[in-house]
């Protein structure tokens, strides 16, 4: 295969490329469901997230897309909170913008080639620029997003360097929708079983009393709090000057290595350095709950996340709890904490006005229905593969990430050559 030669490179404003459209300076009339309304939170590394999606009406949407409507291939960017946060539209429903955000349609580059120059190292430095006075822009002026400069390659360059780099996102996204598809699998069996109580055989089984708000349950089964069996370990204090985003003698587990709702990332990594009880590290597999939250619908306390493979010592901060028990599988703890009923009676628990705190005592006083040893084990045959699957499958997904980060950089600018 020849190398395709690199050539031709030149800066431009990005004002001269696309069409930089900004969002009405109003608050939509909300509502539960309509039109999707992309908000700054909404953006993420190139995505349109829609957990906490906000919504609006017929007539809202009309006037919020008179300037422009969205379509397929447009990049939608924050101004502030955070500044420079990007998300790609790459479908055909219908949305407008919040406020906070600004539509950049592509109009003389190609539109995945503009993403990634967007989130790449270069133009995001230049988003944070500093003013002129000596401190950084607390918010994106059009002016200022307009006179960016991005670096062109001729049109076939664009487009193969997009394709490249495209390739890393789709995996990105097969492997999401696999770990969404096993999760579901997971929690549908634990639901038919432990709260439908169509396990097999149960057609045999006589329903009796359990003299609880759970009214009756099959015979031979329990209903404990947590605290009968299970055992929460504190997460380690620490100081600003143990932590650091780089290295450290331990990984350190913390809030931000849980997804709204629950389940692990790899997110805001930080390392510790210092001593740590011999209780508090942490295994693949183990699995840990916020106790911490500062989201205002509580979308973070009282999840729970397995820890996937991670290359060295790993522990965890005091924001996080690791939860275990010595006579339960993990896979039936883990879909226990998983749990709408969990979930929603405990995180209710969590007091505080910026920031939610859980007392861990609060999960121990959990009621949870303790099946049979037998149908422990049978669950646990059946649904540990998914759920081990899920732990490689966000470790394959950071990998994925950490290797496009590293080639966007190097391929926008022209510093590394492609085959074809």
């Amino acid at each position: 295969m020849q190398n395709l030669i690199i050539n031709n490179w030149q800066k431009v404003k990005l004002g001269e490329i696309a069409k930089i459209v900004d969002c009405p300076h109003s608050t939509p009339s909300w509502t539960d469901v309509g039109y999707f309304v992309v908000r700054n939170y909404n953006l993420s590394n190139g995505r349109i997230i829609k957990e906490k999606a906000s919504y609006t009406n017929y007539d809202n949407y009309v006037y919020r897309t008179k300037r422009a409507v969205p379509k397929v291939g447009d990049s939608i960017l924050s101004r502030e909170a955070p500044i420079g946060q990007v998300g790609y539209v790459n479908n055909e429903e219908k949305l407008c913008l919040g406020q906070r955000v600004v539509l950049i349609q592509p109009k003389k580059i190609d539109a995945k080639f503009l993403l990634y120059q967007l989130i790449s190292p270069s133009v995001q430095r230049q988003f944070k620029r500093s003013d002129g006075s000596g401190s950084t822009v607390s918010n994106l002026r059009l002016p200022l997003i307009e006179n960016t400069l991005v670096d062109l390659p001729d049109p076939q360059i664009q487009i193969r360097i997009a394709s490249a780099l495209s390739t890393y996102d789709d995996l990105i996204e097969n492997n999401e929708k696999r770990i969404k598809t096993l999760e579901e699998m997971a929690q549908l069996l634990y639901t038919e079983w432990f709260v439908k109580f169509k396990f097999p055989g149960h057609e045999k089984v006589k329903m009796v009393d359990s003299g609880t708000k759970y009214d009756k349950i099959p015979e031979g089964w329990k209903v404990k709090k947590l605290s009968e069996v299970a055992n929460i370990i504190r997460g380690r204090s620490y100081s600003s000057e143990d932590i650091n985003d780089f290295i450290g003698d331990y990984y350190m587990v913390n809030l931000k290595s849980f997804n709204r709702g629950g389940g692990f990332r790899f997110d805001g990594v930080k390392y510790f350095s210092g001593t740590i009880n011999s209780n508090q590290s942490l295994e693949a597999g183990d699995i840990v709950v916020a106790v911490t939250d500062m989201t205002t619908d509580r979308a973070v306390i009282a999840r729970p996340a397995r820890v996937p493979e991670i290359n060295g010592q790993v522990t965890f901060s005091a924001d996080v709890v690791k939860i275990n028990s010595d006579v339960l599988p993990n896979s039936f703890l883990y879909k226990i904490l998983s749990s709408y009923r969990f979930t929603e009676t405990t995180k209710q628990k969590a007091n505080g006005a910026n920031v939610l705190h859980l007392k861990p005592t609060a999960i121990l006083e959990y009621d949870a229905i303790i099946p049979d040893h037998k149908s422990l084990i049978e669950f646990a045959k059946l649904c540990e593969p998914a759920i081990n699957e899920v732990d490689k499958l966000v470790k394959q997904i950071d990998i994925l990430i950490k290797t496009r980060d590293l080639l966007i950089p190097q391929l926008v600018t022209g510093k590394r050559e492609i085959k074809n």
